[in-house]
């Protein structure tokens, strides 16, 4: 039965435009001239985007994702990486999938794989450095590699010393970034990448903060889709403009109307780490319940910006407007990036210790008015797999029903479909004694 009405998002092709052109632009930017470099999702991509002329980037995640999404390129790319280069089958899905693409040489939107000029990487997660490093050994050693360190601490720890030692570290990723370009980290494209970096980032986490509503506006499945181009290019001035100008609004609209994401809405359900890609039609069969999934942290704050109020209470990191910033010149740029991504980015906590995670995700349990949580222990990721039975005892001790189920974000070789559901309609229907309202 339906309690509240119901409708898709307006802006949903809009983010399905802007995540194709992202793809087909990196594959054909040497056509127009444009450099390609390869970094991660948590690099800071507006310092390579402030180079001179036309630069595009393919961040290793999303990419490993994406394939993680079709069931059947993942285990073609996960077997080459494995049989033809010999990688061990616990390592990371995504990086296998990555790997994978360059051994066969192929590009999973089409062509062959398109070789970067440069890779420009972080190390916080622990196979972020060596992941790019081995895709350039697979190349040959011949692409121009950079990596800095953001294990700088946890948000809470962060002053002056630890935003200086990652920006002098940003100061040597310039001079390498234009020693092996030619060309110039132009000032003006710097600071406006950083205006972008922060309204992408503060306005999904405060589109984020909008899923406490009841009804939730916002589904997970959804949200997968739509925080995905700040993995992509959050420094992108469309992308921002995205976030800013179209999702956030609409969402902010959703909720003043009642307008539901699941329009049964009876549970509102907590998840954690990466779902299994390939299989995301699981979060529709926990609808059928009236089950709606309203986040995480990993979803929440994988590229938004948060931050503890005086209250304690997790709330979104404040826009440079919000704070009465002007950037005044490239120093001033690289501490405010520096800055947010070390205080903001509450997902980089729990690479600190469990008490991290733990503190974190009961707030978000109660400030969103979770009934129970499910989660995902993802053998995909040692990241943020981090401490999740731990979590799990931390939820149940403030009195929250908790459901795991095991699996991997993209190797379909590791998750039994049948096996979760049936995990699910048993937690569902005996823990939490709901029943089915539509099939």
């Amino acid at each position: 039965m339906a309690k509240y009405k119901t409708k898709g998002l307006d802006c949903w092709e809009r983010a399905k435009e802007l995540r194709i052109r992202y793809y087909e632009d990196y594959a054909e930017a040497h056509d127009r001239a444009a450099l390609r470099w390869e970094g991660g999702a948590w690099s800071f991509d507006a310092i390579p985007q402030a180079l001179e002329g036309k630069v595009h980037v393919l961040t290793e995640e999303p990419y490993g994702a994406s394939v993680g999404a079709d069931p059947r390129l993942q285990v073609k790319y996960q077997e080459a990486a494995e049989g033809k280069w010999g990688c061990a089958r616990d390592l990371c899905a995504y990086m296998r999938n990555y790997w994978g693409g360059i051994v066969l040489d192929e590009y999973a939107f089409g062509g062959k794989w398109p070789r970067a000029d440069f890779i420009f990487q972080n190390q916080i997660c622990c196979s972020h450095s060596k992941w790019l490093q081995v895709a350039d050994e697979i190349y040959g050693g011949t692409i121009p590699y950079f990596c800095f360190d953001v294990g700088a601490g946890p948000y809470d720890r962060i002053g002056e010393r630890q935003i200086n030692y990652v920006v002098e570290q940003l100061y040597d990723g310039i001079e390498f970034l234009e020693k092996v370009t030619g060309r110039k980290v132009v000032d003006e494209k710097l600071i406006q990448n950083v205006q972008n970096t922060y309204r992408s980032a503060c306005y999904w986490a405060k589109t984020c903060e909008l899923n406490q509503a009841v009804p939730a506006p916002l589904d997970e499945k959804t949200m997968f889709s739509l925080y995905v181009l700040g993995t992509l290019e959050k420094s992108n001035k469309e992308i921002a403009d995205f976030y800013e100008k179209e999702l956030y609004p609409e969402v902010k609209d959703r909720v003043a109307n009642n307008i539901a994401a699941v329009a049964g809405e009876q549970c509102r359900m907590l998840g954690d780490s990466q779902p299994p890609w390939g299989f995301l039609r699981i979060f529709r069969y926990l609808e059928t319940y009236g089950v709606v999934s309203i986040a995480s942290l990993y979803t929440f704050s994988l590229i938004g910006w948060f931050e503890l109020d005086e209250n304690g209470n997790v709330v979104p990191y404040p826009t440079l407007e919000e704070q009465g910033i002007t950037i005044k010149d490239r120093d001033h740029a690289l501490r405010l990036l520096a800055e947010g991504e070390l205080k903001g980015k509450l997902m980089w906590a729990p690479f600190y210790g469990a008490k991290y995670k733990n503190e974190l995700v009961t707030k978000i349990a109660k400030q969103w008015k979770c009934d129970a949580a499910i989660l995902h222990l993802n053998r995909g990721c040692e990241g943020t797999a981090q401490h999740q039975m731990e979590m799990k005892i931390a939820l149940q001790e403030i009195g929250l029903p908790v459901m795991t189920f095991e699996g991997n974000m993209a190797d379909e070789r590791e998750f039994d479909e049948a096996r979760a559901k049936r995990l699910m309609d048993l937690f569902l229907t005996e823990t939490l004694g709901l029943k089915k309202i539509a099939d």
